[in-house]
């Protein structure tokens, strides 16, 4: 029974960590995009995150925030969420779930604990900014 559930693997979607000027702030945050580079498009998305890891030597986590989205066109990218610069030193997790017709994908990315740094960027495809990549 098991040998006939097929379950597809999740290519050419990825998140990317960049950071930007906000007003509201006056300061630069870090704000998570979904990026689509492959040639389908996303439909009918979710995206749960959490951050959780030890903080001074104590467990710490964070409350679990649910995104919602429509879909994503091909070859292009949607903010998610902005990551506060308090839980940067966390393991920041976005369990991502979307459809592509019929079929159902869920992968789930991790920003490892102070991975989301100027030095650890990369050009982002789509969104020509320099950031944090996790595929």
């Amino acid at each position: 029974m098991k040998k006939d559930i097929v379950i597809p693997k999740v290519e050419n979607v990825f998140l990317a960590a960049i950071q930007e000027w906000n007003d509201d702030f006056m300061d630069k945050v870090w704000n998570v995009y979904l990026v689509n580079d492959s040639d389908f498009d996303l439909e009918n998305i979710i995206v749960v995150s959490k951050a959780y890891g030890k903080m001074d030597g104590e467990m710490r986590k964070t409350s679990l925030l649910r995104h919602g989205f429509k879909s994503l066109p091909s070859v292009s990218a949607l903010k998610i969420e902005m990551i506060e610069n308090s839980v940067l030193a966390l393991n920041n997790e976005f369990m991502v779930t979307y459809f592509i017709g019929n079929t159902l994908y869920d992968k789930k990315f991790t920003f490892r604990q102070n991975s989301i740094n100027e030095r650890a960027t990369e050009e982002v495809p789509h969104i020509w900014q320099n950031g944090v990549v996790v595929r």
